[in-house]
Order: structure tokens, then C-alpha cells, then sequence
């Protein structure tokens, strides 16, 4: 009979915790820089990973000063910026829970996830001080302090109460910490979705399922097929965080670049002049970026004054990579490899992603760059993904017809935040339904056509607005495309194309219906059918807080967009 004193139970069931994130930087790379910051005052702040854990450890401390107890939830309302990590770290890893709140929801709505999740302690910083004194009056009574993030001494003058700057409650705190051995159940962050078809829902996660889904995104990029052109790949990857860190924690980024001992530049507020800077000085090797991010590098007229032969990936989430957008982007980064990945809130970051099989690796650019563009495969080993009809049976794989895409694996959200109907309305028979329409083919690639709530019906069939965005999106004259349903006595509804044009492109509406005849109809894409009744070329087309078309918005709006456009076919 064996032991138990000498088979201590951490061999054979080791906790999966974020706190064990930390251990190989610490170990390895302790006087490396890991993170890098602009500030609003344009100074750099470098910190060590040394550095950054003593700060994160003298916040563990801080939080307990606050009276912070387990299981509490611990809000930042802020940008990118190290202050934002250490609260992630050091609120997880003392058995905290980490909820990043987006602040580009609407007021109600943030009100809203502030008290449903009933947050303890809110950390702000310099910029979103205006926004929190805004919301102060409805969610004082659920708030007990607030914490002010800022490299300036001292409190700002505002009648937000009880306010602590952070530089003075960590300044006073012992430079280590025991981080508890928490059960790896343990709750870890709270993500609420941004609420287009009704009241966010927050989606709950555990240490175990952060931990896992960070070391299977570092599997995966081990796995990758390569080609024979693809440059080498660095020693040390130094990463942009450019997607927001309320988002999903940047789609998993702090955890993922804590665990790669990657070095991380946060840019402040995105801009394309300062991301340019910022790779050109930092010489960064990859980012991510929603699709619009990119299209704004696209339009930046002074890019080519910098030197940007560091970049060489780039990833897409947030919406679908137009394969014109991409081309036009690759041309441009010649280096560069840009490709799509699909993820929700509920998936914690992604889960299925365009990528290559061995089979592909010799195939010529333009064959890559279709299969590049699909939403991909289900890009992580512990990751099942299927598309199903109505009765939850898998659609032939023909790449015809549509169905919608149901998950299962370790981070797919076990519940949404005290809502258990909503939560069985997502969990059936054993799978979670995405409310995202797509079709898949012979080698298993998903595309996703469209939100089961924004495929276009008319007459008897579905149109699928992603796929006319993308294909719209590939004329070299076309920097974003958008598709709503208008409606139609006798169809139900027709299609209209809302249309933003290059930069010195003097193009028409009607030329945005030949190129779709032409490249879409003629190619065998799309049918005639599907073609635009309207089309509108517009300055802007309304984004959400997550950088994808708001279509919503265009909903509510719809008569001015009908009236801005040009009838183009009966």
C-alpha cells in the first residue's frame, strides 16, 4: 500500500491555477522586459518581469486592505496598460474574480453588468475618470472603493468616494506573496457579451479553464503547419495588445504572453501613426486586431515612412477577414501572414481558426489565401466544434448548407452569471449553441455565413450577408462592406449593401453591382438572387464596442440608409 505521505497529492492532481502562469518568466527570464507602456504624457514605462510580479504581489496585499474576500468580483474600467494586468493577476490569484467592464457599452448596459455581478471594488484610470463620475450615482450603493490608476501622484478632484490612488496602496505593501492554493474550480473572470439582442449575459470562468485554454493556444501555435516562404520564426515574440483588455482579457493574451515569457507593448489608445511607431521602435513580431483595425492601417497615408519588417502574423477576430482586405494587407506587409479566427465571449477567445493542413503547405498564395479566409477548423485539441440543422443533426458537408455552429470542450463557458434559463437555452443535449449560421465542407472547414439573427430571408431563402460582405469586400476599390434586409411586399426582404470605398477611389453604386456580377455571379459564389437591390455608399458604417459592423444600429437607422441609397437592380 502506498505511502500517502511521500505521494503527496500535487503529483497526481497538480492544480491547474493562473498563479502557475507566472512561474517560468520568474524562473527563466526575471530581468527581461516584459511589459511596455506609453503613456498619455508620451513617456515609456519597462518593467521586468521581476518588476511587474513585485507590483502584482504589493496589489495582492491591497486588495485585501480593501477588504476584498473570495470569490468578490474586482471590475477595471481601462485601457491597456500594466496597472490593468497586475489587477488581472493579482485578483485571480488571490481567489478573486476578474471582470474587465466594456467601456464602450452603452450607459444602461454598463450600470447594468456593474450591478448584476455586483462588483466590490472598481479600478479606474486617468481617462475613463469622465465615465465612471457619469455612472457614479447608479452604482454607488453596490461599489464599495474605488481605485484610481494613474503615473501622476496623488487623487484627481471628483466626488467618486471612497477613492485610493493605486500607486500609494501598493507603495505601502510588502514586495511578496504567498498566493493561496486555491481548488482550481476556483472562479477566475466574469466576460459579459455586448448585449445587441437584449441585457449582456456574463459568462463565468475557472483557474482551470483559464489555464487550459492558455496552454492549448501555445500547443496550437507549436502544431502549425508551416510553408516552405514563411519566414522564421523569433526566439522571442514580442507582442502589441491592441484588442481591448475588456474583451475577453484580450482574447487571452496577458495569460498566454505571461506563460511565453513574450514581451508586451501596450500602445495607449490605437492609433495607426502610434502603432506604427511603436512596432518600427519595439520591433514587435505579431498582434491582433479586429478587421477594422486593419482596414484604418490601410488608410493611413504616411505608412510607408516606417519600417514594419518585424510584423510577421497577425490575427483577426471580432468579425470575418474579407479575403480583399487581406490580400491588401499582405501586399502592404510583405512579411506578414494575416488570418481569421472565430470566438465569443462564451468561448473565452478562440476556438476554431483558419490555418492549413500538411497536404496545403505547397499550394500556391491564392489557394492559401481561400483557405486563410474560411473561420477554420477547430483550432485547439480540446475543442469540439459541429454544424447542425434544427434538430441538432450535422448539415452534409457540402459547403452549401447552412446550419449553426454548437461547441463543447474545457473553456466553453460552463454558465452565464446567475441566469439559468438563459444558460439551458444555450447548454442542449450536451453541446452549447453559438446563434452563429455557417456551412462547412469536405475537409471540415467552417465558414460562418451570418448570426442566425441577421440572415437576410427572402421569399423562401436565406441569404447569407457575410458571404456577400466578403466577396464585396475583395474589390481593390472597397474598404468595408456591410449587408441588411430591407423590407419588401413581395419578398419579405432584399438586400442592401452598405458600402465604405478606398481612400481616392471615385467609384459609383453601380459599379459595386458589376464587380458583384462579375466576381460574385458569374464565378458561381453567389446566385443573381442574392445580388443588391440597394446599394449605399456611406463615410462610416456603425461599428459595436467590439469593432464589428453594428447592424442594429443600421436597423434602427434604416429609412436614412435606404434614402442615402441608389436603387441599382428591380
Amino acid at each position: 500500500m502506498t505511502d500517502k505521505t511521500t505521494y503527496p497529492e500535487y503529483t497526481s492532481r497538480y492544480p491547474l491555477l493562473v498563479k502557475s502562469l507566472m512561474k517560468r518568466a520568474l524562473y527563466l527570464y526575471p530581468d527581461d522586459i516584459a511589459m511596455v507602456y506609453r503613456t498619455n504624457s508620451g513617456d515609456t514605462l519597462r518593467y521586468s518581469w521581476n518588476q511587474w510580479h513585485e507590483r502584482t504581489c504589493r496589489l495582492g496585499h491591497g486588495l485585501k486592505e480593501l477588504g476584498a474576500l473570495p470569490g468578490d468580483r474586482i471590475a477595471t474600467m481601462a485601457l491597456n496598460h500594466h496597472w490593468h494586468v497586475e489587477n488581472i493577476f493579482a485578483s485571480i490569484c488571490s481567489g478573486y474574480i476578474s471582470h474587465p467592464i466594456n467601456i464602450r457599452l452603452s450607459m444602461d448596459h454598463m450600470i447594468y453588468t456593474i450591478n448584476h455581478a455586483e462588483d466590490k471594488i472598481i479600478f479606474f484610470d486617468e481617462d475613463i475618470k469622465p465615465l465612471v463620475e457619469m455612472l457614479y450615482d447608479k452604482i454607488k450603493d453596490t461599489v464599495k472603493a474605488f481605485v484610481y490608476m494613474s503615473e501622476k501622484p496623488g487623487l484627481p478632484d471628483t466626488r467618486i468616494k471612497p477613492l485610493y490612488s493605486y500607486e500609494e496602496l501598493i507603495g505601502k505593501q510588502p514586495e511578496n506573496y504567498e498566493w493561496p492554493d486555491l481548488n482550481e474550480d476556483t472562479h477566475a473572470a466574469l466576460y459579459y457579451t455586448t448585449g445587441t439582442t437584449g441585457l449582456p449575459k456574463g459568462a463565468l470562468y475557472t483557474n482551470r479553464q483559464v489555464y487550459l485554454n492558455t496552454a492549448h493556444s501555445i500547443m496550437r501555435a507549436g502544431m502549425m503547419v508551416r510553408r516552405p516562404n514563411d519566414p522564421p520564426r523569433p526566439n522571442q515574440n514580442i507582442s502589441m495588445m491592441n484588442v481591448p483588455l475588456f474583451h475577453i482579457h484580450a482574447w487571452g493574451a496577458p495569460f498566454l504572453s505571461t506563460m511565453a515569457s513574450s514581451k508586451t507593448v501596450f500602445p495607449g489608445k490605437f492609433s495607426p501613426e502610434s502603432f506604427c511607431e511603436l512596432v518600427q521602435m519595439e520591433k514587435v513580431t505579431g498582434t491582433m486586431m479586429v478587421p477594422t483595425m486593419l482596414a484604418m492601417l490601410l488608410e493611413y497615408k504616411d505608412i510607408d515612412k516606417w519600417d514594419l519588417s518585424s510584423l510577421l502574423g497577425v490575427a483577426i477576430g471580432g468579425g470575418a477577414l474579407p479575403l480583399g482586405l487581406k490580400q491588401k494587407a499582405e501586399k502592404l506587409f510583405p512579411e506578414m501572414r494575416a488570418g481569421s479566427g472565430y470566438g465569443m465571449t462564451e468561448t473565452m477567445g478562440g476556438v476554431i481558426a483558419g490555418t492549413i493542413k500538411r497536404h496545403m503547405a505547397d499550394w500556391p498564395d491564392e489557394d492559401i489565401d481561400q483557405i486563410m479566409v474560411k473561420t477554420g477548423l477547430p483550432s485547439l485539441p480540446a475543442i469540439d466544434a459541429r454544424v447542425v440543422d434544427e434538430f441538432d443533426r450535422d448539415v452534409p458537408r457540402d459547403d452549401e448548407t447552412i446550419g449553426q455552429i454548437v461547441l463543447r470542450g474545457h473553456w466553453i463557458t460552463e454558465q452565464y452569471f446567475k441566469e439559468p434559463q438563459r444558460t439551458a437555452e444555450a447548454w442542449r443535449g450536451g453541446w452549447f449553441h453559438t446563434g452563429d449560421a455557417a456551412k462547412i465542407d469536405k475537409e471540415g472547414y467552417i465558414t460562418i455565413v451570418d448570426r442566425i439573427t441577421d440572415v437576410i430571408r427572402s421569399g423562401s431563402e436565406m441569404v447569407p450577408t457575410v458571404l456577400l460582405e466578403n466577396i464585396t469586400s475583395n474589390a481593390d476599390f472597397v474598404l468595408e462592406a456591410t449587408y441588411v434586409g430591407v423590407p419588401d411586399e413581395k419578398w419579405g426582404e432584399i438586400p442592401m449593401a452598405i458600402v465604405k470605398v478606398m481612400p481616392g477611389m471615385n467609384k459609383t453604386e453601380e459599379d459595386v453591382l458589376e464587380y458583384l456580377e462579375k466576381e460574385g455571379v458569374e464565378k458561381g459564389k453567389i446566385t443573381k438572387w442574392m445580388l443588391p437591390v440597394y446599394v449605399a455608399i456611406v463615410n462610416e458604417i456603425p461599428k459595436t464596442s467590439v469593432g464589428k459592423y453594428n447592424k442594429l444600429e443600421v436597423r434602427k437607422n434604416l429609412q436614412a440608409f435606404v434614402d442615402q441609397a441608389i436603387r441599382v437592380r428591380l
